[in-house]
């Protein structure tokens, strides 16, 4: 095992300080409501990397490390990141797994691709899936929790698509280290093992149960070496046989099984499983100046709202004078960002979050604004919506209307969104690729499929409907845009993203990171620190968080002064500080002694780490 890895494992191990699962105001001492998807488990610094051919960063150093063998075994990105997911789905289910799905964006050199992975809805789902009997909102556990909330699972497809066009080595070969570590076992983290202390819905599933959890009902410890002979045999057939050991066969119908005949049951079928196609879309780009630079910063569009709601934020930003030039005079590399700074930071992401609720969801069921979603993004548009922005907080943050043309759509009311981890990856053949994937909720939807052949274990299956709008109308009856259809995928924040030159075409960079809606902010944070503000992608990632998503300021707690939480709330922004903790990942194009090098970085706040050659 390379020593920085070593060192972060046993840095890892010894964690002491757990944050709980909210955070107190400052000054009013109320609790504040949960801001993440995935509770706080304490910090560990990272050095930041150094690597020269290839660097894989991901969410486990186990998962790092078995991306490493596959690229040192003459491997494509690609196919470290099927080595990568394989891992995570062992060593951190919470998180993703082959039961949810995710996004992908892959350069090879010339070409940039956007693969499509998201989950979708059953054909029997209906607009009122989360309405109870009186047609209000279901409360969101009860939502969540069983088979109601269960989308088709992709995340195997549009890995599997994604190796036919870019896989160097056999697929089988992938599978390789995840059955090594499910059959010979991993150590329990200090993280996994802080979540499933705060975890209570888990314990009702049995099979979950008695994997998870020792006989009296308590976590397995850290360190406790913990097995998952079931998902072995599982990835043993999908590495033998393909996607139609998942799709088809004893693993389709276990899982059909576990979402329909749990008590609150769900509508996935073996159709749904054997129909669902991943999908590849165009990728949505925007082109952006830092440091005198033209860049262009590419993500996905929707169904993800990750990339228009960055590209809005960073817009809005340059057209203040507070702009993205400017993170606080005199700043030190870990000081955080100035009241004036988060005063504009804050107002363009309110805009951004209106038109996100008023606009985004399937591009397969919902036209976009004004016949493009680029018209988001265009630069008249943006020029009107930065002169709503001015000294003081705006009392209403409207959706605008891009393309000059009034909605059709209601508003979605806002809703809680969790889930996610984040791999960057490039390799020594010059591909590169983002890639966020989830089973939303910490632990999906809490079911854990078994094939039932008397080998404990398995994986989890997402809640990824609860994506969707609860409500599929307003009071007057228009349609929410984002409510749930047969087939039709949940709209998503999650934020892959690649930046390149644009003169050049040269990719300088990847990241993204987990957080449920404020990976819009933690991926943003980590490009104006990287590109604006001249910061290391370590350094940039270890900045505090902070976001909005259309209602309070968010500021992780303990790390802004005191002056700047009263500064804000003088422009009439009401400030919660609580735990924020980012999952991000990123790989960045530098220069060392006159030589070309990959520099990473990964999160403080989680086990992450990057590694390379």
């Amino acid at each position: 095992m390379p020593l920085k890895i070593a060192m972060v494992l046993l840095a890892c191990g010894m964690m002491v300080a757990c944050a709980g699962l909210g955070g107190a105001n400052r000054f009013t001492g109320a609790a504040v409501p949960l801001a993440q998807p995935e509770s706080a488990s304490g910090t560990t610094p990272k050095p930041g990397w150094v690597t020269r051919r290839f660097a894989v960063a991901a969410a486990n150093p186990l998962a790092t490390e078995a991306g490493a063998k596959v690229l040192r075994e003459g491997g494509s990105a690609v196919d470290a990141a099927i080595a990568v997911q394989m891992v995570l789905t062992l060593v951190e289910p919470q998180s993703s797994g082959l039961g949810g799905g995710a996004f992908l964006l892959h350069h090879n050199g010339q070409r940039l691709q956007a693969f499509d992975g998201r989950e979708t809805a059953p054909a029997t789902a209906t607009p009122q899936l989360f309405l109870d009997t009186q047609g209000q909102p279901l409360p969101f556990m009860n939502a969540v929790v069983g088979g109601r909330s269960v989308g088709t699972p992709g995340v195997l497809a549009m890995l599997a698509l994604a190796h036919r066009q870019h896989g160097k080595l056999p697929w089988a070969r992938l599978f390789e280290p995840a059955v090594a570590l499910a059959e010979g076992g991993f150590a329990v983290s200090p993280r996994l093992h802080t979540l499933l202390k705060a975890e209570t819905a888990l314990q009702q599933d049995p099979v979950a149960a008695a994997y998870f959890f020792a006989a009296k009902g308590q976590p397995h410890p850290v360190g406790h070496v913990l097995k998952n002979p079931e998902l072995a045999a599982v990835l043993r057939n999908i590495a033998t046989q393909g996607m139609l050991a998942f799709y088809d066969g004893p693993v389709a119908q276990a899982m059909v099984s576990k979402v329909q005949q749990h008590p609150n049951p769900g509508g996935l079928s073996a159709q749904d499983l054997r129909n669902y196609r991943p999908k590849e879309r165009e990728a949505l780009c925007f082109e952006h100046t830092a440091q005198q630079r033209a860049l262009r910063i590419c993500g996905l569009g929707p169904p993800s709202s990750g990339a228009l709601a960055i590209g809005q934020i960073m817009g809005l930003l340059a057209r203040t004078p507070n702009s993205t030039s400017t993170l606080k005079p005199h700043a030190q590399p870990n000081d955080p960002p100035s009241a004036d700074w988060l005063h504009s930071y804050t107002e363009a992401s309110r805009l951004a979050f209106a038109d996100r609720a008023q606009y985004v969801a399937d591009p397969d069921f919902v036209a976009a604004p004004g016949g493009s979603w680029q018209s988001l993004l265009d630069a008249s548009y943006l020029d009107d919506r930065a002169r709503l922005m001015g000294d003081a907080r705006m009392p209403a943050a409207p959706a605008g209307q891009p393309g000059g043309l009034r909605s059709s759509w209601a508003p979605m009311p806002d809703q809680t969104e969790y889930g996610t981890s984040h791999i960057s990856i490039v390799d020594s053949w010059g591909n590169a690729l983002a890639m966020t994937t989830t089973i939303e909720a910490s632990f999906g939807a809490r079911l854990m499929v078994n094939t039932g052949q008397g080998r404990s274990g398995g994986f989890l299956l997402n809640n990824q409907l609860t994506d969707f709008s609860f409500a599929p109308t307003d009071a007057a009856g228009q349609p929410v845009a984002n409510r749930v259809e047969p087939g039709k995928r949940p709209r998503s924040s999650m934020s892959p993203t690649l930046v390149f030159d644009a003169q050049t075409g040269q990719l300088l960079m990847s990241v993204g990171s987990p957080g449920g809606a404020f990976i819009i902010h933690f991926t943003a944070k980590t490009l104006l620190g990287t590109l604006h503000w001249g910061l290391s992608p370590q350094a940039a990632i270890d900045l505090p968080n902070f976001g909005t998503l259309g209602g309070p300021l968010m500021l992780e707690a303990g790390r802004f002064p005191a002056a700047t939480v009263q500064a804000l709330q003088q422009r009439g922004h009401t400030v919660n500080e609580t735990p924020m903790p980012s999952g991000l990942q990123a790989i960045q194009r530098g220069v060392q002694n006159g030589q070309a090098v990959w520099l990473g970085g990964a999160d403080p706040r989680r086990e992450g780490v990057v590694t390379g050659d």
